[in-house]
């Protein structure tokens, strides 16, 4: 049984042939990989700028809100 594991494991490549290989495989990959267009790009840019600037005035609003609840509660 623990012979077997020696066999096991002297037939597993060393580290840099397995890297080597996981390397060619991304690359491969990547070549398969639709990329969108530059106005695609923009666009979604756009999309992501505006939502996190209008998270941004929502979650400030409600900040002040309650910093002023909180000064009307604490000055009685």
């Amino acid at each position: 049984m623990a012979n077997q594991k020696n066999v096991e494991k002297a037939k597993k490549p060393n580290i840099f042939v397995r890297m080597g290989r996981k390397l060619k495989e991304t690359f491969s990959e990547l070549k398969r990989v639709t990329w969108p267009s530059f106005p695609k790009v923009v666009r979604g840019t756009c999309v992501v700028l505006v939502v996190v600037f209008v998270f941004t005035l929502v979650i400030t609003g409600i900040n002040e809100g309650l910093l002023a609840l909180f000064n009307l509660i604490t000055k009685m």
